[in-house]
């Protein structure tokens, strides 16, 4: 049976113009949805090689790389199951399958503003490191890059952790709500709860290797882990079903990995290393971002008090970024490429 252009039959549904049956049912991409979790989540505990301990933390190297091979092996076993269904369930090409997962095609200037509408949004955090902390003369040498992937923490949190994360939670699990004909608004704001769940088992890790610690204060940990993923994925799949670009939002993973929580109270401080280990050996504490900042704490920083204008200065920032991206969503997303209509059907 020749192949139907899978497109022209999600433009009809969301466009209202046909009602064509769903390539898979909304319980099977469900459940699929959940098995693939499971699948990425589990192998971490059925191995002494991936598992932490209270003496062998998650972010040992040993452990980031065992888990690096676990995550890659289920991604790809993921992967090849979502392409069988694609094309044997929803008749699609090669080509069509490609555009469906957000491989194809590469589109430089969607990926251009997808970062830039997400930099506007941290304008806060990189004016603190950038311009308050003088981190602009590293960023321009070079330097920050290459401590950043010269430690196992900052290649797990900024390449292997993005990628992965973002072809299975987003390219495979909205291809998947797509073949459903489920709406974009409810793919938008229902598939990022997996991605939040699948972060919930670091509340069992947290408590693993800080047994003095309490369990509400670890609760609270983890569910305020679980607030700003489920925030990131509900961005992250906006962007993905506005663009078809799965590298857009692999960048932007990254990037927010490496920005990390922008600072919400408090006034702005430098921070002046006056010991610490060598960079790239085990114990670097050279990388900040996401989960990064427990393993910093074990240096030695003095602080470096600022005037008040540069917490002012900030928060005007943080603030202006917050209005710019809110007033540049649509028109910064808005692509050719576009997977779903968020028209009202």
């Amino acid at each position: 049976m020749a192949p139907t252009d899978i497109f022209r039959q999600l433009q009809n549904y969301y466009a209202k113009e046909e009602e064509d049956i769903p390539a898979v049912s909304t319980t099977t991409a469900a459940v699929l949805s959940v098995f693939y979790t499971l699948l990425y989540v589990l192998p971490f505990y059925l191995s002494s090689a991936t598992r932490p301990s209270p003496t062998l933390s998650r972010d040992a190297p040993s452990v980031i790389r065992a888990r690096i091979r676990a995550v890659t092996a289920s991604t790809i076993l993921s992967t090849l199951a979502t392409i069988f269904i694609i094309t044997s369930y929803g008749h699609a090409s090669p080509w069509e399958t490609a555009r469906l997962l957000g491989w194809y095609p590469v589109a430089p200037l969607d990926i251009s503003k997808n970062f830039l509408l997400t930099a506007i949004l941290f304008a806060g955090p990189l004016f603190e490191r950038g311009v308050a902390e003088s981190g602009w003369r590293s960023w321009i040498q070079g330097h920050a890059l290459h401590e950043t992937l010269s430690s196992w923490i900052g290649w797990r949190n900024y390449v292997a952790g993005p990628v992965t994360e973002e072809i299975l939670f987003r390219s495979l699990f909205i291809s998947l709500h797509l073949l459903a004909h489920v709406t974009s608004t409810r793919i938008t704001f229902l598939t990022p709860l997996y991605f939040g769940i699948a972060h919930v088992h670091h509340f069992y890790e947290f408590k693993l290797t800080h047994p003095h610690t309490s369990v509400v204060p670890a609760l609270l940990r983890s569910l305020l882990q679980f607030a700003y993923t489920t925030l990131f994925g509900w961005y992250a799949t906006f962007v993905f079903l506005r663009t078809g670009s799965l590298l857009s939002v692999i960048i932007i993973h990254a990037f927010c990995n490496w920005c990390g929580l922008p600072r919400v109270w408090g006034r702005v401080e430098k921070d002046i290393a006056i010991g610490g280990p060598d960079v790239g050996s085990e114990e670097d504490d050279s990388i900040r971002g996401k989960d990064d900042r427990e393993i910093k704490k074990k240096m030695l920083v003095a602080d470096g008090r600022l005037g008040i204008g540069w917490t002012v200065g900030y928060y005007f920032v943080l603030v202006s970024g917050a209005l710019g991206f809110w007033k540049g969503l649509w028109v910064l997303t808005e692509s050719k490429g576009s997977l779903a209509d968020f028209r009202p059907r």
